[in-house]
């Protein structure tokens, strides 16, 4: 069984100023075996994080569309946001990714989905992200597992992280995958260890907005 976490944001995201190399550092110390690195509408933190540790990371994508936000493992080929849902979910069906949604109800998160929008989509996806740890709220959480369970669908589990700090917070132990036909697999006797963590991370992702906008910081070349 190895420990795994399912949604992570590096300095690619518009909202993170986490770097590689720490990420992967603090895998290491928290006995994360896999972290699958999500960052928003782009591939290129993923390449290059999969590149650093190809044995540890899985390439993925947080992609924004018109009803809510996917959340897809194993991308091979960048999906643009602000396309329909079905029309982006079946760009990452013909790559073989697997794919779930993001903190479905997050009350919070301009990124939620409506109930009506996530039954339309539940026969083309893997998954629900059942346990987000940047959820402020528990019940938001507790409001996916329902869902995911009412629907025969696995839940995903995932820190979130836009800091090393947060990493492993939402996590899974499953047993060894390696591809997005083994994560289905390995999912079935999948078990989420997690907690939330304080609502005064969102903080974080604020200043690195303004410190992206104001020039002082700069994504490295």
């Amino acid at each position: 069984m190895i420990r795994a976490d399912f949604h992570c944001h590096t300095l690619y995201s518009r909202d993170s100023l986490a770097r590689l190399p720490a990420i992967l550092k603090g895998c290491v110390r928290k006995g994360l075996a896999r972290i699958a690195i999500t960052d928003h509408d782009t591939l290129q933190g993923a390449e290059l994080a999969w590149e650093l540790d190809p044995q540890r990371v899985i390439p993925g994508e947080e992609i924004s569309t018109l009803e809510g936000e996917l959340l897809a493992l194993y991308v091979s080929e960048e999906v643009p946001p602000h396309l329909p849902a079905m029309e982006a979910i079946e760009r990452l069906r013909q790559q073989g990714a697997f794919i779930s949604v993001s903190h479905p109800f997050d009350r919070y998160r301009k990124g939620r989905w409506q109930r009506q929008d996530l039954e339309r989509i539940l026969p083309r996806i893997d998954a629900i992200e059942t346990f987000n740890a940047r959820c402020i709220l528990a019940e938001d959480n507790r409001q996916a597992l329902d869902f995911a369970r009412q629907h025969d669908l696995p839940g995903t589990a995932g820190s979130d992280a836009h800091t090393v700090m947060e990493l492993g917070r939402g996590n899974m132990l499953l047993p060894e995958f390696h591809d997005a036909s083994s994560l289905r697999l390995a999912l079935k006797e999948a078990a989420i260890q997690a907690r939330l963590s304080p609502a005064w991370i969102h903080l974080t992702s604020r200043f690195a907005k303004w410190a992206k906008r104001s020039g002082v910081f700069q994504i490295p070349a």
